[in-house]
């Protein structure tokens, strides 16, 4: 007995020996273990100000001027848009905490006891599933500092590194803001970045709407969202639900009521809901929101930086002439790389989360986007259509089947596709072989609104392709306050995916024919002293051997020379004001590009070549009583946190005097109620009110204008 005794207690003390020296060995190696991540031994650990603000990069978001959110700018991986702790639904925080870390709000970065937990499981008991044991803010280190582990080994030295990180997060964040960043920070696929995109990308909603099955369905996606997101794809690659997503929902639901935080009836509840789903995921994109157009062309003027002539080939020394005068008079142009952050670095669109204020105001731009449609596909469109039926050219009815070639090959050249295949080492032959081939393809065509178009999907080679869209119409619509000049609507095109080409303030310029008819007779009337009953030969004359054509009228007075658009009228106003005189007056007071003006007589018919977005700038001079303003695009620029970084303000000139200013609007009003304008007031318009304009067409009708 004695003997069994002694070797009992032998082993006693060997079991509480053994279990000292691992235990010291554990202790000697946790504090070893945090003096090598301290001196950098293990892996780089981040700066301290990096951990003090440890998510930096956010989407920025833009707003219209009647406060809605059209749109987002972010690199592909970082679209995210943070949303505050008071925004987040309460099942959402408690789903979190109750399946991924219970004692969250008892711990200082590392749960002890999780940690032992996972170490018996694993180690003693080779359980691979029993978990890591890591905290949410241990996850959070995770996401924001470690890369992707490609081995176990690499991932064993990881996990120290994030224990320490997530200590340190501790001391400098509360609960509240280290659950704001998890869910702001992570990843939930599908362009869903950060649970605000997340509720939109799969849910159609902001996190603050989401009930309690679709708070366990996100948080069941937390464990790994590729294996548990709520879609899947079919054999057709259509979208279906994912079964183990309805099975992790539920083992949530089931945590949270262990933890106390909802009832099992509610549990019980929530399991028998299906996924609530959207028919697919929405994938967020630049090119999604309002007003694309204007947000596209908002983004390059942000971003521009200072134009260097070296960055401009031969023939554009006007556009770097007029880039250059945007970068020192515009304080827009360019914005990002003249401003700077506390730090010292330039901003950054999008990575930055800015907030951007726009002029845009949504229910204008959606009138204006629903204008254009219904005249451009409903009417204009079909009317084309029908003249071109039996044209052996198609949209090119006006020249031979030689010369549309020659248009079509030139075409071709400038294609990105012949780009591409040119820099990849094609031979021509090659290149115009495979323009010549057909292939799939998904074509544009008109539906039942602006927003809906059709697109259709046909084999076609892209040569033919390239003919099918010259036969669409193009049109703009751009919309300006004129007591500030803030650009309520701007529509350079009818879909923004395939016709990108931006005629209201980008690179777009066309011929604007008699719309420039009151520009210059403004001038004439504050240069030479004209009034608008004066009157002035509107017959015929030879300018150096030059006549312009158009009816004669005679002797009219000014007001029904322009009312009826008299090409003689103008041509002799300007012979009297000078075409030089009348150039710099359009580049100098009404900040229009001239660079394709020359100075000749016929510049008075419209023969250069002016944007949307300039020629409506220019006729706010008229109701504004004189005041000229300049587009303005944006009202503010917000950092993220909602301090006002930038205001900006409308910028003007006076070019004209308020007795000018009033005689003009008196002979635009003519224009409408018995000039060229005057079909507004009957037919299908019928427009009763108080209205002044100009009309204006070029050769062939080439183009057709409305100010």
């Amino acid at each position: 007995m004695s003997i069994k005794k002694n070797s009992d207690t032998s082993s006693v003390n060997n079991a509480i020996k053994a279990w000292w020296i691992v235990t010291g060995i554990i202790i000697f190696t946790m504090f070893f273990g945090v003096y090598a991540i301290s001196q950098g031994w293990l892996g780089k650990l981040p700066p301290v100000s990096d951990l003090q603000n440890p998510i930096n990069k956010y989407a920025s978001r833009v707003y219209s001027s009647d406060e809605q959110l059209i749109g987002t700018w972010s690199y592909a991986s970082e679209n995210r848009m943070m949303i505050p702790y008071d925004s987040l639904p309460e099942n959402l925080v408690k789903a979190l905490v109750a399946t991924e870390d219970v004692r969250f709000y008892n711990h200082s970065g590392v749960d002890i006891k999780a940690v032992g937990r996972a170490v018996v499981k694993r180690l003693l008991m080779g359980q691979k599933s029993a978990g890591g044991g890591s905290t949410i803010t241990q996850q959070l280190a995770k996401q924001l500092y470690s890369d992707v582990a490609k081995s176990d080994g690499k991932r064993m030295m990881q996990k120290p590194i994030e224990w320490f990180i997530a200590v340190q997060l501790e001391r400098y964040y509360t609960k509240e803001e280290i659950i704001t960043m998890y869910l702001n920070y992570f990843d939930f696929l599908y362009t869903g970045v950060g649970i605000k995109n997340a509720c939109r990308t799969y849910f159609g909603k902001d996190p603050i709407d989401l009930n309690l099955n679709q708070c366990a369905i996100l948080v069941g996606m937390c464990k790994n969202p590729s294996l548990y997101n709520p879609f899947t794809r079919g054999e057709n690659g259509e979208y279906l639900e994912n079964e183990r997503c309805k099975e992790r929902r539920n083992v949530v639901l089931g945590q949270m009521v262990k933890a106390g935080y909802i009832t099992q009836a509610e549990a019980d509840e929530a399991k028998a809901q299906p996924l609530e789903l959207l028919a697919k995921p929405k994938i967020t994109s630049h090119k999604e929101g309002a007003a694309p157009y204007f947000r596209d062309h908002l983004r390059k003027i942000l971003m521009a930086k200072r134009p260097e002539r070296s960055q401009y080939a031969s023939w554009q020394g006007q556009q770097f002439y007029d880039d250059s005068v945007a970068w020192e008079q515009d304080p827009l142009y360019g914005w990002c790389n003249k401003n700077t952050k506390k730090d010292g670095s330039h901003y950054n669109i999008y990575t930055d989360g800015l907030k951007i204020y726009t002029s845009i105001d949504t229910r204008m731009q959606k009138m204006a986007e629903e204008a254009l449609f219904e005249h451009v596909a409903k009417y204009l469109q079909p009317a084309f259509e029908r003249e071109i039926k039996n044209s052996k050219t198609g949209p090119y009815k006006s020249v031979g089947v030689a010369k549309m070639n020659e248009i079509v090959d030139r075409y071709v050249r400038q294609s990105e596709r012949y780009r591409v295949l040119k820099e990849s080492g094609w031979s021509e032959e090659d290149i115009m072989k495979s323009f010549n081939t057909p292939v799939n393809m998904r074509l544009f065509t008109y539906g039942n609104s602006y927003d809906e178009p059709n697109i259709i999907e046909t084999t076609m080679t892209p040569r033919d392709s390239i003919i099918y869209y010259k036969k669409f119409l193009r049109a703009s619509v751009c919309a300006i306050d004129p007591q500030n000049g803030q650009v309520k609507a701007y529509v350079p095109g009818l879909n923004f995916e395939y016709f990108m080409y931006d005629n209201v303030l980008g690179p777009g310029h066309r011929q604007v024919g008699s719309t420039i008819k009151p520009l210059l007779y403004s001038l004439a009337l504050s240069s030479q002293g004209f009034t608008p009953c004066d009157e002035i030969d509107a017959s015929p004359k030879n300018y150096g051997g030059w006549t312009p054509k158009g009816s004669a009228l005679g002797m009219v007075p000014l007001k029904t020379a322009l009312a009826h658009s008299n090409n003689h009228a103008s041509v002799y106003l300007l012979s009297l004001i000078r075409p030089q005189n009348f150039i710099d007056f359009l580049r100098d007071q009404l900040k229009i590009s001239t660079y394709t003006m020359q100075p000749n007589l016929t510049i008075a018919l419209g023969s250069g070549d002016v944007s949307v977005g300039e020629m409506a700038s220019a006729y706010t001079m008229f109701p504004s009583m004189g005041i000229h303003y300049s587009p303005l695009l944006v009202t503010r620029i917000e950092d993220a946190d909602g301090n006002i970084i930038t205001n900006f303000t409308p910028r003007m000139n006076e070019v004209l005097s308020k007795e000018k200013a009033a005689q003009m609007i008196y002979m635009l009003k003519a224009v409408i109620n018995e000039g060229t304008g005057r079909s507004l007031r009957g037919g299908e318009y019928h427009i009763t009110g108080d209205l002044g304009g100009k009309t204006g067409t070029t050769n062939s009708n080439a183009d057709g204008w409305f100010i």
